[in-house]
């Protein structure tokens, strides 16, 4: 599932792929959705959704998705600045950073969206929604409100 790009240095990690079938004349007709992750393992993570009637092209729509929608996620020694909360429709993730050591402690779609971004040490929890798709988002949605300690001082005009 996880596959290094040769010579873009992406990461990608294939997080959900769904069967969909149409009841038609002759039968049934399937096609397929997937969910993939994309990073660089320095900071900067994006997903894709893409849908066709193969899997191989769903995946690469997916993947071309997520790396136009890139977003960068600031790192403080491997870790995340602060303790923050994401959401997603029914979907909540709370991230906690961790001490060197520790790993990433997280469920496989949160686990594959912080090793994209390139997080060591994290420690993650969700609730409501267990849906991949939906806990994907949610975690793009808070690594998006992180913030460094320099940006928060610019931001406020204060200086320590």
């Amino acid at each position: 599932m996880a596959t290094d790009s040769p010579g873009s240095g992406l990461i990608e990690r294939t997080v959900k792929i769904k069967r969909c079938a149409a009841v038609v004349k002759g039968g049934r007709r399937f096609s397929f959705a997937a969910m993939v992750v994309v990073g660089d393992g320095k900071g900067k993570v994006g997903c894709g959704y893409g849908k066709a009637n193969e899997v191989p092209p769903s995946v690469d729509k997916a993947n071309k998705q997520a790396t136009r929608s890139m977003v960068e996620v600031p790192l403080v020694d491997g870790s995340i600045p602060h303790q923050v909360k994401g959401r997603f429709g029914a979907a909540k993730v709370i991230l906690l950073p961790a001490g060197a050591g520790t790993g990433v402690i997280a469920g496989s779609a949160v686990r594959a969206v912080c090793e994209a971004a390139g997080i060591k040490n994290i420690l993650t929890k969700s609730f409501g929604s267990n849906n991949p798709v939906t806990l994907v988002k949610a975690t793009l949605n808070a690594l998006e409100q992180l913030r460094t300690e320099e940006e928060i001082q610019r931001l406020r005009g204060v200086e320590l």
